[in-house]
């Protein structure tokens, strides 16, 4: 692909930059279906209060780094960086048809890698959601600036989870949690989410628990 002017895509390195670049070009985009994951560190303003400005940014460069290669490593499609949270998408034609399971795995893995699991306690406390369900992929933007980006009630919803989840959580919809198949015993709630008249219920995953 390189011979012809093709890149690695910055989303995911396993695909090239060509069909990147079409939709971009024809502000093409389709309602498919997959799953989110919003993982964001908690606590990030009080954080950044403590250190100087590069110091943050040295922490943040980290914490982008580690969740960068959990999406990567389970086949996700890294949307953007926004702040102090990383949001992907996982799909059924890059990450296979248990997507959802694939979403929770990386969301799992982050917590892994900022230490959620050391007895010392996280470098970076961090808090993740996952959704499943249709989304519009595509591009949006006007003129000079546009991106390649997901929408829709599943991506917002995905976002309220990664808001809700305390340090150490992942915050997995009813929905995900059926596609990945949990067994029965891990903790559940029911939770009031912005812009929901209706309780939403999620399980609770953390850095232990087993997916298959």
């Amino acid at each position: 692909m390189r011979v012809i002017g093709r890149k690695p895509s910055t989303a995911n390195p396993h695909l090239c930059t060509a069909c990147e670049n079409e939709l971009r070009r024809h502000h093409g985009g389709a309602e498919v279906s997959g799953s989110m994951l919003f993982a964001d560190v908690r606590g990030s303003t009080v954080l950044a209060e403590k250190m100087s400005p590069g110091e943050f940014k040295a922490l943040m460069e980290r914490y982008y780094g580690v969740a960068a290669r959990a999406v990567i490593d389970h086949e996700g499609a890294i949307d953007k960086f926004v702040g102090d949270e990383i949001v992907a998408m996982f799909y059924p034609s890059l990450a296979g048809e248990r997507h959802a399971a694939a979403a929770v795995k990386a969301a799992r893995d982050i917590l892994r890698a900022t230490g959620h699991d050391s007895p010392d306690g996280p470098w970076a406390p961090v808090g993740a959601g996952v959704h499943t369900g249709k989304v519009w992929y595509g591009a949006v933007g006007d003129g000079s600036h546009v991106e390649l980006t997901a929408l829709g009630d599943v991506v917002n919803t995905c976002a309220r989870l990664a808001g809700a989840a305390g340090p150490g959580e992942v915050l997995v919809s009813a929905e995900a949690a059926a596609a990945v198949g949990f067994e029965t015993g891990l903790e559940r709630r029911s939770l009031q989410l912005k812009g929901k008249e209706l309780p939403f219920e999620v399980v609770v995953v953390g850095v232990s628990t087993p997916i298959r």
